[in-house]
């Protein structure tokens, strides 16, 4: 059998109908479960974030998921539904035991005890197409705008390769680089390796000291893939950080040594702390300008270099001896900054496009939220209803996920499983 995975959507899936990086695997065939069409799945320690629906295809799954087939009529799709909302008001956050950080340990014997609205057979069905069908029509919305901000990004990826391998003057002669993976660059501009035009900042301080707890900690989490662009800021403190962490000064540039095709990169906004999982680095701007750094960090080449350099286990890593050997190529700075503001001015439309299919995607998000809790408890009635289902659509790989890329993002890493499995795990 191949393996189910319970996502933070409510999706119960075939692992591979989503993706295959980004999950830590048992290295022997024991521990597993099975897990059948149509049963009833429950993340143990995901489920106060709503890891929580009914499988959609046979196969085999951790131990960690509850396993519950329906009886006596009962109609696990309905109860999937209820389950959810009960994580969604913090229900199952207020049950659980444990003291692991972001999970809760929510077992089957908590589950089965906990008294849920019912209502008769033929209006669980009811509740159960209705939420169907709006949810099959939100989620089509949905991958439409991902599928917009997608292209966006890439055409932002196109313009920062241009600018960052060939510069702004298209008649400009070139020159080998004498870089296999790199090629022809611009006959005026340099090449060093990383080491002599960069420093990356050692020696990690303990963020539970007064001076420090107060300090924004940032983690890959907070940075957007490929962009460079912090989502969000949390102290160390908030995150109940314990671990050793990195001090950084503001404008320097934070790069994520875990998983380097995701290209976690950013600079630093203010003095803060960073995860041990990231690299703080100092450029030297007579050479090298952050931003610029930043931008290069971002292109096909040093990602793919780096993504072949890693470390082939689960969650690939960076080492700081590949990364100090890299090849940097660049102008002067004086030109990094005229390409760094051509650069600006054609963002500037492309940002403003991605908010703004990101606020409906949030949007339509709080109106899914809404309509699901008010058809769960009875507060809006939907017995004898009559509407077609939508047709099925192709999901095109993207999922309907506040993606972090997902990265410690249990419900897609997956980690907290099987006894015998190689667990590298990031900070």
């Amino acid at each position: 059998d191949e393996v189910v995975t319970c996502f933070r959507d409510g999706i119960v899936t075939l692992r591979k109908n989503r993706r295959t990086a980004g999950f830590t695997n048992s290295l022997k065939e024991i521990g597993y479960q099975g897990i059948r069409k149509g049963d009833l799945v429950i993340h143990q320690m995901d489920a106060f974030a709503g890891a929580v629906g009914v499988s959609d295809s046979d196969g085999k799954g951790t131990p960690v998921y509850s396993v519950c087939q329906p009886i006596n009529g009962a109609n696990q799709y309905y109860y999937a539904y209820i389950v959810r909302e009960m994580a969604r008001t913090q229900w199952i956050a207020a049950l659980a035991t444990g003291i692991r950080e972001r999970s809760t340990d929510f077992r089957y014997n908590t589950f089965a005890n906990q008294l849920i609205p019912l209502p008769p057979p033929d209006e669980q069905a009811a509740i159960v197409t209705f939420l169907d069908a709006a949810e099959t029509r939100i989620r089509r919305y949905i991958r439409a705008k991902q599928k917009l901000i997608k292209l966006l990004n890439e055409q932002k990826q196109a313009i920062i390769q241009q600018a960052v391998t060939r510069g702004l003057n298209p008649d400009a002669p070139m020159k080998d680089s004498g870089v296999e993976w790199l090629g022809e660059i611009p006959s005026h501009w340099e090449v060093r390796r990383f080491k002599f035009t960069c420093q990356i900042t050692s020696g990690q301080i303990d963020p539970r000291e007064m001076s420090y707890r107060d300090h924004v900690l940032i983690a890959p989490n907070h940075i957007e893939s490929g962009t460079g662009r912090l989502l969000y800021t949390e102290t160390a403190d908030e995150q109940g950080a314990i671990s050793g962490k990195y001090f950084v000064k503001d404008g320097q540039v934070i790069y994520s040594k875990i998983r380097p095709n995701l290209r976690k990169v950013t600079i630093a906004p203010f003095d803060c702390l960073c995860s041990a999982d990231m690299y703080p680095i100092t450029p030297n701007n007579q050479q090298i300008k952050p931003n610029y750094l930043m931008m290069l960090l971002l292109s096909k080449q040093i990602t793919q270099f780096l993504v072949d350099a890693s470390l082939r286990v689960a969650m690939p890593k960076v080492n700081r001896e590949v990364l100090t050997n890299c090849w940097l190529w660049y102008p002067s700075v004086e030109e990094q900054d005229i390409i760094m503001k051509y650069l600006d001015d054609k963002f500037s439309p492309l940002d403003i496009a991605i908010e703004f299919a990101k606020n409906q995607i949030a949007l339509i998000r709080e109106y899914r939220t809404r309509l699901i809790a008010d058809v769960v408890t009875g507060k809006v009635d939907v017995r004898g209803l009559t509407f077609a289902m939508p047709e099925a659509f192709d999901e095109d790989g993207l999922l309907d996920v506040d993606e972090d890329d997902g990265y410690l993002d249990d419900s897609l890493l997956d980690e907290d499983e099987l006894e015998g499995m190689d667990d590298e795990q990031p900070d």
